[in-house]
């Protein structure tokens, strides 16, 4: 564990983390990459579809690169490097859902005001530890 310099303890682990302590999840490729590897046969055939595919699969790797998610006892907070750049309060969450259990690809959530559809560009496992722990399904 190290401290940050928002003063939160970052836990940057798989196994079980506490409801209370302050969890970073570690970025994952796997979607990224998916997309990249499969628009080069695509290209082939059709090179506009493979290179929207392509750009797409660009755009989310460097999405993986500089976001970074923390489950706080209070928040998901967002951050883009150092800076946060979004909180949302767990009191504000009424659902929330991963799609695809076996391939996790996309994470949902609905807060009073509105409604996030997020690609896994994060460790699923753990972001479905913290979610059981911190905001359990209505």
């Amino acid at each position: 564990m190290s401290t940050n310099r928002t003063g939160f303890e970052t836990v940057t682990t798989t196994s079980t983390p506490s409801s209370t302590s302050t969890v970073e999840l570690k970025p994952s490729y796997n979607i990224p990459v998916v997309l990249v590897i499969g628009a080069v046969p695509l290209l082939l055939v059709q090179p506009w579809i493979g290179g929207a595919i392509a750009l797409f699969g660009l755009f989310l790797m460097f999405q993986t690169v500089t976001l970074r998610l923390q489950f706080t006892a209070t928040d998901l907070d967002v951050y883009r490097g150092e800076k946060l750049i979004r909180r949302f309060p767990y009191q504000e969450w009424q659902n929330w859902r991963i799609f695809w259990d076996r391939v996790p690809i996309l994470f949902y959530f609905k807060e009073v005001k509105s409604i996030h559809f997020l690609p896994i560009l994060f460790d699923p496992k753990t972001l479905k530890t913290c979610l059981e722990q911190r905001c359990p399904r209505i």
